[in-house]
């Protein structure tokens, strides 16, 4: 039993890893990439292909286990995943490397979605704090060391190698993880037998999905070019009346089911979570960025600027799971604490961001901020589940996981595009100002790899580090400034827990309709005894 425990921890540990670092690993390799696919304008979507398909893929994966066993849906995540980097690390143009790291995203949610679903059945109530936190500090782990690792090897093995080498370790886990997990349900309409499979997956929100999907995509479109486009931010609003229809009265199996956001507790949370960590996901890609312009450090030296943050981060959810999440109940104060503190740091951040301050100060400020950041997740969530009823905590949880993901969407492509503008404005200003033009060719290069101002001449270099310099404190200064309305969205989650409805209750009884596949009332004390103690 400890070996098979091992196994498991072990292989899911990894594959947790790797679809961890395929976020962080291209904010140092998005250089030679840009370079051999001539795509230096479209840098932020290398990133953000990949999340944008791991937070919509989302919701759909964790209805997915609710037909199939979650071992088998880990396992296919993870060939889905392999596939996805073959893909990417064979791509000989920018389409075909997208379209990999858009099948890699859809492996990685099932991965990260499953792992939160096999936490949060399979783990005790006093334990799952703790549990939810070695969680994310295997996440964070990847997250920082995929900079380091990419920074480091690219030189060495390219860029291709990067993506296609994860394939193998990615099977062998989900092969582990699809003989060692036990078998549990997640609800009992998984385990009814007068229901066929084709009825199941008939239940499936598929319109739904693609119109989350392309609501998501095209906001993301308008938002994150160097110039707003405002034909994909008209359409995505266009789409998304349609999606929420179809939600609300529509899907028999909604992928966000409207419904339950009209508990203001899930409403909320799902709200500040957005808010949160779409300004966290700032630091994460762009302080390897600036490492690598302004403090004209290499690759691999940039990346380790995330060892930091990303440790202070695990520390932090570590601590809270340890130490004080070790009941249920409410973690109002604690919440609205951490959520204060987070664009205090910001502002810190944004303050030390420049080419003289002191770097012991800078690396400090990454660290303290992701402390905030990884205590402020634990904290959240459990509070959440205090806010919910027993038997909606797998959606509710999956919920916000979904926010979770399409905060790293956002992140990515909306900070993407302040970043971008604000570099582009400096850059041709700075030229101009200094009599040498436009410089459109090198300001569309720029724009793409930072690693190339350490090779400008002067007068070009100091001009292309202040650019940097300004970019870099001005989306520090604007997600600072998001975080703090998001305090005023969790203030306004509540700290008491919903009162059970009458019944006869309208709206009570759509909730109730909406959420009985989900519900277990007839949990056997065999599948307690599954449960890690």
């Amino acid at each position: 039993m400890r070996l098979r425990g091992t196994l498991i921890v072990f292989a899911m540990s990894i594959l947790i890893f790797l679809q961890a670092t395929n976020i962080s690993l291209l904010t140092t390799a998005q250089s030679a990439i840009a370079a051999e696919l001539d795509a230096f304008e479209n840098v932020t979507w290398f990133t953000s292909a990949y999340l944008v398909a791991m937070s919509s893929i989302a919701p759909l994966v964790g209805r997915l286990c609710t037909v199939f066993p979650p071992k088998q849906c880990m396992f296919t995540a993870s060939v889905i995943f392999a596939i996805g980097s073959l893909i990417t690390g064979l791509a000989p143009h920018l389409d075909l490397f997208l379209v990999g790291r858009v099948v890699t995203g859809v492996g990685a949610s099932g991965i990260f979605t499953v792992s939160l679903i096999v936490v949060l059945q399979l783990a005790t109530d006093e334990r799952r704090g703790l549990f939810i936190g070695l969680l994310n500090t295997g996440y964070t782990v990847g997250v920082s060391v995929g900079a380091v690792l990419s920074g480091a090897l690219e030189p060495v093995i390219g860029w291709r190698a990067l993506f296609w080498g994860q394939s193998p370790f990615v099977i062998i886990a989900g092969l582990v993880l699809l003989i060692k997990l036990p078998d549990f349900s997640t609800s009992k309409y998984n385990s009814r037998t007068d229901v066929s499979l084709r009825q199941k997956l008939a239940r499936l929100d598929y319109l739904g999905a693609v119109t989350l999907t392309a609501t998501i995509f095209l906001m993301l479109l308008g938002l994150s070019s160097p110039t707003i486009q405002i034909l994909p931010i008209v359409l995505s609003l266009i789409i998304l009346p349609i999606f929420v229809f179809n939600e609300a009265y529509l899907a028999s199996d909604p992928v966000i089911p409207v419904v339950i956001l009209k508990s203001r507790g899930m409403l909320f949370s799902c709200i500040a979570t957005l808010g949160f960590m779409m300004s966290r996901w700032t630091i994460l890609f762009y302080t390897p960025v600036y490492a690598i312009s302004v403090r004209q450090w290499h690759s691999a030296k940039a990346g380790s600027i995330l060892i930091p943050t990303n440790a202070g981060f695990a520390l932090g959810g570590i601590l809270v799971g340890w130490l004080h999440i070790k009941r249920s109940g409410s973690f109002y104060i604690p919440s609205i604490v951490a959520n204060i503190l987070f664009p205090l740091s910001l502002l810190s951040m944004s303050y030390a961001s420049t080419a003289t301050s002191s770097t012991a100060l800078f690396v400090s400020l990454t660290f303290v901020n992701g402390m905030i950041t990884g205590s402020s997740l634990n904290y959240t969530l459990s509070h959440l589940l205090h806010l919910t009823p027993t038997h909606t905590h797998f959606i509710a949880s999956s919920l916000l996981a979904t926010f979770r993901g399409f905060a790293g969407s956002f992140g990515s492509a909306i900070g993407g595009g302040v970043f971008t503008r604000t570099l582009q404005r400096s850059l041709t200003n700075g030229f101009v100002g200094h009599g040498l033009g436009h410089k459109t060719g090198l300001v569309r290069k720029l724009l793409g790899s930072p690693a190339l101002v350490g090779t400008l001449g002067e007068p070009e270099k100091s001009i292309a580090i202040g650019a940097y310099v300004d970019a870099t404190r001005g989306l520090f200064a604007a997600a600072a400034g998001l975080t703090a309305l998001m305090v005023l969205a969790q203030a306004a989650t509540g700290w008491r827990a919903a009162e059970p409805k009458k019944a006869g209750d309208e709206e009570n009884d759509r909730m109730e309709e909406t959420l009985q596949p989900y519900r277990d009332d007839t949990q056997s004390d065999e599948e307690d005894h599954h449960r890690v103690s």
